[in-house]
């Protein structure tokens, strides 16, 4: 089904391979009936419900049911079988626009036309409820007109998904184009933070380089922290007024979507008349989430070990950093022999983890407990010269394919629990263990490992 030149539900002849990530794969078709040009997103039914993705992939069909617009990449159907989701989308001749910038800057007129664009579609975004909170060169595609394309809503939030503060609280996107506000994890505006975003973006197209970079990470949240940036010399004084204005670290004096589409340099050349509504849009078939996701939602796997997958603490890129060793403080107060917390890297499946720490508390004699969020309990019945060892062990997720576990001691000898971790607990693990922090050979995940796409 998935060759080139197969048929798929006798309605689409597939082609070449467009692209893929680590639960789907894009596939150029054309559709038989119409001879119309599509991409279409092959997403593993299986694989999605083993990481806990039921609720992201409904969302993204969601979303893209809400905005229908000529710069949204555009959803035309969803159909699935008993083992695939089948996202039948646009077809994006010209490729993503990162490709354009990673040649050079590009010349004022056209920078200020993707801008437009840009702005146009997300406004159209945030006027029914949904952030993106991924805007990136690498996330907008153009058209064979030369017309941007906004795609990729895996990490978009719905109005809904706003706390009782009226504030959204996970901390997602790519560091070098994420609002200060974000990284804060504070709680922030969808759509203050993704006006920031569309900052860098134009920063980018202009420079044809970051706004905010550093190698090392915390000094480049620093930057972004206090909007520390300075525009090249061929920048026009109108373009650095109003990134001054978008690129400021408060988010309560930043500009709004409504001023920067009143601003002079915007306006030039801009096409203010109304854009076609998502109720301009023939929906070839109804886009209904819970009917394509039903038959995996109803499947063999225990209800017991979904629910353990689906309260998983969600680890982002900048919880790594926090709790990577060049950043972890803890020394400056108690000697690194001593240490009550160990942690390690897994590229195994959270219920894989979570049966092998089961296992090693047999091993140790120890009762295990299940917690919310990932979190096992092992309590040792034998008196040490502290009270009886516990162990707490938290699974904490980065993508669905790569975890963290953090093993504390919580009751019991330091030394106790030192001597066990070394020759019990570490051998045990060690062919599910990646890597154990604070080793020699220790790689820090990249912090984009968490926004791979569908």
């Amino acid at each position: 089904m998935e060759n080139k030149g197969s048929v798929l539900m006798q309605r689409y002849e597939l082609g070449r391979l467009l692209g893929q990530g680590t639960f789907a794969k894009v596939y150029f078709a054309r559709n038989l009936k119409t001879g119309q040009s599509v991409a279409i997103k092959m997403i593993d039914k299986e694989k999605v419900l083993k990481v806990g993705l039921i609720e992201q992939i409904k969302r993204e069909i969601s979303v893209m049911k809400l905005v229908r617009h000529p710069f949204v990449v555009q959803l035309y159907e969803v159909m699935a079988t008993k083992t695939k989701i089948y996202f039948v989308m646009e077809y994006a001749k010209g490729g993503e626009l990162f490709n354009k910038v990673a040649k050079g800057k590009l010349k004022e007129d056209i920078a200020r036309k993707y801008f437009q664009q840009l702005i146009s579609a997300v406004d159209f975004c945030h006027s029914r409820g949904v952030y993106h909170r991924d805007l990136k060169p690498e996330n907008l595609l153009l058209d064979e007109d030369g017309n941007l394309k906004v795609s990729d809503f895996g990490l978009s939030a719905l109005a809904e998904s706003k706390h009782q503060d009226g504030l959204l609280h996970t901390t997602c996107g790519t560091p070098a184009y994420v609002a200060p506000e974000v990284i804060n994890r504070k709680g922030y505006d969808g759509a203050k933070a993704d006006i920031w975003s569309c900052g860098v973006v134009l920063f980018v197209l202009m420079a044809g380089y970051l706004p905010f970079h550093d190698s090392n990470l915390m000094e480049l949240y620093r930057k972004i922290g206090k909007g520390e940036f300075k525009c090249p010399n061929w920048f026009p004084p109108d373009v650095r007024r109003l990134l001054s204005k978008i690129l400021d670290p408060n988010p309560n004096t930043r500009i709004s979507i409504a001023k920067i589409m009143e601003n002079s340099w915007f306006r030039k050349g801009f096409d203010s008349k109304p854009v076609k509504t998502e109720t301009e849009y023939k929906e070839q078939n109804p886009l209904v989430a819970d009917a394509v996701l039903t038959p995996y939602e109803n499947s063999s796997t225990p209800a017991e070990t979904k629910q353990d997958l689906s309260k998983l603490t969600n680890l982002n890129a900048f919880d790594i950093i926090s709790l990577s060793a060049g950043f972890d403080l803890s020394g400056l107060f108690e000697e690194n022999e001593n240490k009550r917390e160990a942690r390690f890297t897994s590229r195994q499946a959270a219920p894989t983890i979570i049966y092998r720490l089961e296992e090693l508390a047999n091993i140790l004699r120890m009762k295990v407990k299940k917690k919310d969020g990932g979190l096992l309990k092992f309590e040792g019945s034998k008196e040490g010269r502290k009270g009886a060892l516990a162990i707490d062990a938290e699974i904490f997720e980065v993508t669905p394919s790569f975890h963290l576990v953090e093993m504390k001691k919580t009751n019991g000898d330091t030394l106790e629990y030192q001597k066990i971790l070394k020759q019990d607990i570490r051998p045990a693990l060690k062919d599910i263990v990646w890597a154990w922090q604070g080793d020699h050979h220790y790689q820090q995940p990249q912090p984009t490992e968490q926004l791979q796409p569908l």
